[in-house]
């Protein structure tokens, strides 16, 4: 019999309203998981001093309503959250709790807040539960930058386990967490979903609030669910997404049922396959996996037909541009003086700014700071930033010119599946390429999924993905449930970690 940790946050609302378990009992489940299994994953961030979180679920069927809320046995309207533990990345702020963003110069920093995804989910009922490892600032595709180091695969310990979001891929594929929240700024919740065999949603730029996000690139990032399948995914968004005054690039749009687009027929439905991304550098068995899932989808009724995105190829040069550019703004803060590491042997005002950022941030970190730095200076500006947003532009319109055409877009996730850790570090632009196609959608803002559709020769998941039109998640959800309930791959789970 499958223990409590191994349920879908669907499952336990089930259970709960059916009085078949207990919060205790689901924790207590978690908490044994973890201790079995994260020694070897590396995937929570000093898990032992993390307290679950909760409070009490709303009292008024109004609130409840707003939240999706559904009649429990005994007549109370609940959240389907309701007693759901959910796992945390380490740059989403959770008052009371150290928020490092896997980072030295953040170590020991409490966040005196709560983010507004983070109240949202306490006014569901859910708990807070775990803060998941991650890429360094969110910096990376591997979560191998990370201060506490890196993540693992659940299914090849050898393997990485995607990133930035890595920690929060690896918890929910190995049953150590039963939904997760990361962050998205080219494909960080995308590509480990993939890497892990999750599912991952970016949702659009301004449906969820990034308020208590702790910034990597303002323009680009979004917070989203990671889920063991899709029903998950639908539930959190129902609970995370909306405007929030707190966040002026928040949007004020209104939020329908995402669980009402599940179940829904596909017949018909317009499916554009841009041709740019099935040119070199795809792996073999990555293509194999999507060819049959178009086969899967034709067979559902959908129609597929090849689409242009003619900027597709300038979209990595562009991200390597704007990202580095803001995050070089953003970590300025990091300077020694009001929170976080500061350099206790430096005798001037200067060496102490110096010596505390050289300490405190990695090697990426340093890197991506100095090239942002650089496409911002005086004399670059025009030549680096100035024309990488030109093209940013040309790269939106492409999208909306192929929504004029089809209802979806579908893709590979990720060029191959997991890589080997220590494969690529030595080489920054291989790493980069591992976000190729998913940095045009952070670009565009529009929202994208990425489901499991297959399993490599060595049972190494692969992801497909799905983007839509701004503010379209229904249409997501919609045909990526479709798909997922004609198969079993969203079923099938990692070995217990042996090594």
């Amino acid at each position: 019999m499958n223990s409590l940790a191994d349920k879908t946050a669907s499952e336990l609302s089930e259970l709960y309203k059916k009085n078949s378990c207990t919060q205790k009992e689901i924790l207590d489940s978690l908490t044994q998981a973890i201790h079995s299994k994260d020694g070897k994953l590396n995937a929570y961030v000093k898990f032992e001093q993390t307290r679950p979180i909760h409070r009490k679920p709303p009292a008024t069927k109004a609130r409840h309503q707003n939240i999706g809320g559904q009649a429990s046995a005994d007549g109370d309207l609940r959240s389907p959250l309701w007693g759901v533990p959910i796992a945390i990345k380490d740059n989403i702020c959770v008052e009371g709790q150290e928020a490092s963003c896997a980072s030295k110069i953040l170590q020991n920093y409490i966040a005196p807040y709560n983010a507004t995804v983070i109240e949202k989910l306490l006014d569901a009922g859910a708990v807070i539960f775990g803060r998941t490892n991650m890429d360094e600032f969110a910096f990376g595709s591997s979560c191998e930058t990370s201060f506490y180091g890196p993540a693992k695969n659940p299914w090849d310990l050898a393997r990485v386990p995607g990133g930035s979001s890595g920690g929060s891929a690896a918890s929910v594929a190995s049953r150590t967490a039963i939904a997760a929240l990361g962050s998205d700024t080219g494909g960080s919740i995308r590509q480990p979903a993939a890497l892990c065999g999750i599912v991952g949603l970016k949702p659009t730029y301004g449906r969820v609030s990034r308020y208590g996000l702790i910034a990597f690139a303002s323009s680009l990032d979004q917070i989203g669910p990671m889920t063991r399948d899709v029903r998950d995914s639908a539930l959190l968004l129902n609970v995370i997404a909306g405007y929030d005054p707190k966040d002026s690039t928040s949007a004020d749009v209104p939020v329908p049922d995402y669980t009402s687009f599940l179940g829904q027929s596909i017949k018909g439905m317009k499916i554009g396959m841009p041709k740019e991304y099935f040119k070199e550098g795809l792996s073999k068995e990555v293509g194999e996996a999507i060819k049959s899932a178009v086969k899967k989808l034709e067979g559902l009724g959908a129609v597929v037909s090849e689409v242009s995105l003619p900027h597709t190829e300038h979209a990595v040069n562009v991200y390597y541009i704007v990202a580095p550019s803001e995050a070089s703004s953003n970590l300025a803060r990091f300077d020694g003086v009001r929170f976080g590491y500061r350099n206790k042997s430096a005798q001037t005002l200067k060496e102490m700014y110096e010596k505390s950022r050289g300490d405190g941030f990695g090697a990426e970190a340093k890197r991506r700071i100095i090239l942002g730095t650089f496409a911002l200076s005086s004399g670059y500006y025009d030549a680096y930033y100035l024309k990488a947003m030109k093209v940013r532009t040309k790269i939106k319109s492409d999208f909306d010119e192929a929504f004029k055409k089809v209802d979806v877009l579908l893709t590979p996730t990720a060029p191959s599946p997991a890589f080997k850790i220590g494969e690529k570090t030595e080489d920054p632009l291989q790493m980069y390429l591992s976000d190729i196609y998913t940095i045009s959608a952070n670009l565009a803002g529009v929202p994208a999924i990425s489901i499991p559709c297959g399993f490599s020769k060595n049972n190494l998941p692969i992801g497909l993905q799905f983007l839509a039109k701004p503010f379209d998640e229904g249409t997501l959800f919609k045909v990526s449930h479709a798909f997922e309930q004609a198969t079993e791959f969203h079923k099938q789970k990692p070995e217990e970690p042996s090594s």
